[in-house]
């Protein structure tokens, strides 16, 4: 059987077997295109798994590096460990091919990360006209996502009998479709109490889409679900509209959140299962932003 066959199977496999999450099998799905991509430009289209050879992977990997779209060292990344997967899943088949730890993976430059200062976040939530229906969406949107940590995927799905507004927390399911608890400030859960209370609907979804000019009384009854680029659009228009000159996104608030956990003396422990992180190695990042700030504030007071 060849190689694409193979990949067809690994992608049902992820999907049935290992119940991964929908955008992970995306993933690999496009990822591994790339590689069927590279087959046919290589004129090795019926390649079977037992041809595959580590210089076969090293053409395949030159052939990232030059493609034409500019792919980064960091997606090349994502492609190879995409195959690794799809190697390892031949492997546990007993199907013959290469020994998917035989690849390694090239050192990429280190994460960093961006946060908004407290000026910032202050700057940031006084945007939303909270005596509109959208204006007060918005404001429970960025006050949510800094004060749970959410990604924008979580908070997209969230239904409103999700959300325990008297306990100030709720459960969400992250990546691998892990459950975990996260918790609302007093604020964050006063805001969104207001919002629910403008909805004139009584629809299932907690962020919904709002038409800019409601023609009738049923328009307004009718909601659809926010989606995840409405989401972005909305915490990055907030942004410029503050002033903010930095790159804003939802994971930017998720970044702060963090990070201000930090700051504030939590341990990184508790802060990686706040974020829901399958390792802490993925949480430390955060340690680099907390200790520049320390060296700021040993510049500034230590005369």
């Amino acid at each position: 059987m060849k190689t694409s066959q193979h990949i067809k199977d690994f992608l049902e496999y992820c999907e049935v077997t290992k119940n991964q999450s929908e955008k992970t099998i995306e993933n690999y799905a496009h990822y591994l295109s790339r590689f069927k991509e590279f087959l046919h430009v290589n004129r090795t289209p019926d390649l079977t798994p037992n041809k595959i050879d580590l210089k076969l992977i090293n053409k395949y990997r030159l052939y990232l590096n030059r493609h034409p779209s500019a792919i980064s060292t960091k997606t090349q990344n994502y492609h190879v460990i995409a195959l690794r997967a799809f190697l390892k899943y031949l492997t546990k088949n007993d199907i013959p091919t290469l020994a998917p730890e035989k690849i390694e993976l090239p050192k990429i430059d280190e994460r960093t990360v961006e946060v908004l200062s407290k000026e910032e976040l202050e700057a940031l939530f006084k945007i939303p006209n909270t005596k509109t229906l959208k204006g007060a969406r918005d404001l429970a949107i960025l006050e949510t996502l800094y004060s749970t940590g959410l990604r924008v995927s979580e908070l997209q799905s969230l239904d409103r009998d999700q959300i325990n507004l008297k306990r100030k927390e709720f459960m969400v399911r992250g990546k691998g479709k892990k459950p975990r608890i996260v918790f609302l400030s007093e604020k964050a859960a006063e805001i969104i109490e207001d919002y629910l209370k403008m909805r004139a609907d009584h629809q299932a979804p907690l962020f919904i889409s709002i038409p800019r000019s409601p023609k009738s009384a049923t328009d307004i009854l009718k909601v659809n679900r926010l989606s995840t680029v409405s989401i972005q659009k909305t915490v990055s228009s907030c942004a410029r509209k503050a002033g903010i000159v930095k790159k804003v996104t939802p994971h930017t608030l998720r970044h702060s959140f963090a990070t201000q956990l930090l700051i504030n003396g939590a341990d990184i422990r508790s802060v990686q299962e706040l974020l829901g992180h399958a390792s802490i190695t993925t949480t430390q990042i955060y340690t680099h932003v907390t200790n520049k700030a320390l060296r700021e504030i040993h510049a500034k007071f230590h005369k």
